[in-house]
């Protein structure tokens, strides 16, 4: 349990750190005049980086059966990154920064989420994902919060943005020095020759089921884009920088609310069902995103804390779901090969919704983000 605590901590101020920044990030680059294909472009790369990166990190973790190292290496990166965004004042400078923030991602999540498991008991996987998911976006919440006061102090100073930047690197050097007390898990047994053989390889010993839904979930990525498509949709009906980020808020604390009560429904009726439910919110969600107009505008409030709750019950559960499905031995790899495979698509998903957007029109983005979420569903309901 003390690791389970500690890693929260680490996540609550490192959230507190990356959302200080996220709902600025497609200001900040309209700002500076950026089209949304190339905003697409910038979040499909960062994006794509972190989760391609997974793989590797958490294959390698389970061969030397070390965690700690990689997390600490990790939540070090992504604090680092923060600072060079500091430093931007172009789209290329800030995709380099947006680079360095979600390469340390890549490197400390799949062995964290394999530390998380084996911190804890097989019954109780669902509620303590739960408990970190809730953590996690307490210190969204409270990021959001500092933004939204710095905004509102200095609505009209361009500088704003980099003041906040730069405040943004303190919480992630704090969680930084939390890591310093976690423990690698003792649960882990570094005699067994078995698990010093570990490579790429092990895709061979994953279960089929495990299979099948790996490959649905990177499909429900091809239409899950960047978050900064529904900033700015807000942006496009109207709202300004302080209503955005107040959206962001009611997105974080539905999340936050319903993180822990979503572990414990999974629990209790199956995590299948859990996230079955939360691919069908967010084809209404995005449906309804994109339906949204000048007209209707007021209607964003509820949609915003929709998607709260899809958040809520798929990306803790999802997790939770793929360590039942995992052999023990290969955790971090299968972890890690299914962040890989849905991150291959952030890029290519991100880069469709910014060229549809620029193309097409602000609905069509949406719209097509709907469809893709439907046909995962229909694919979980027969396929497993």
């Amino acid at each position: 349990m003390r690791n389970i605590v500690l890693l929260g901590f680490v996540s609550l101020f490192t959230d507190i750190s990356s959302e200080m920044i996220y709902p600025l990030i497609g200001i900040y680059l309209t700002s500076l005049g950026t089209p949304y294909t190339l905003i697409g472009l910038i979040e499909g790369i960062a994006e794509s980086i972190a989760n391609i990166i997974k793989i590797f990190s958490g294959t390698i973790s389970d061969k030397y059966r070390k965690r700690k190292i990689f997390v600490l290496l990790g939540y070090f990166g992504s604090a680092l990154g923060k600072l060079f965004l500091f430093l931007s004042n172009t789209w290329p400078l800030v995709l380099f920064a947006r680079v360095i923030d979600r390469f340390g991602k890549g490197v400390r999540t799949s062995p964290r989420d394999a530390l998380i498991a084996e911190s804890t008991s097989e019954e109780k996987k669902g509620r303590v994902f739960g408990l970190h998911r809730s953590m996690d976006t307490l210190g969204a919440i409270c990021g959001i919060l500092i933004v939204y006061f710095f905004i509102q102090k200095y609505i009209n100073d361009f500088n704003v943005y980099k003041k906040i930047f730069l405040y943004a690197t303190i919480p992630a050097v704090i969680g930084v020095v939390f890591l310093f007390f976690v423990k690698d898990s003792g649960n882990i047994d570094k005699k067994n020759d078995e698990i010093k053989k570990v490579s790429i390889k092990f895709y061979k010993y994953i279960p089929q089921k495990t299979k099948i839904y790996i490959l649905i979930s990177t499909i429900f990525a091809i239409g899950n884009s960047s978050n900064q498509f529904l900033l700015l949709k807000s942006k496009s009906i109207g709202f300004d920088a302080s209503y955005i980020i107040l959206f962001y808020l009611v997105y974080n604390l539905s999340y936050f609310l319903f993180s822990y009560p979503a572990g414990v429904v999974g629990d209790n009726i199956g995590k299948k069902k859990v996230i079955m439910i939360g691919y069908l919110i967010y084809s209404l969600v995005y449906l309804l995103f994109g339906l949204i107009n000048v007209k209707t505008k007021s209607f964003i409030w509820i949609l915003f804390l929709i998607y709260g709750i899809y958040m809520s019950l798929v990306e803790g559960q999802e997790k939770a779901f793929l360590s039942e499905l995992s052999p023990e031995e290969h955790k971090a790899s299968v972890l890690g090969l299914q962040y890989t495979f849905t991150g291959m698509m952030l890029f290519p998903s991100s880069l469709i919704a910014g060229s549809l957007w620029d193309l097409v029109g602000h609905q069509a983005p949406f719209i097509f983000s709907s469809i893709i979420s439907f046909i995962s569903f229909v694919m979980i309901l027969v396929l497993i």
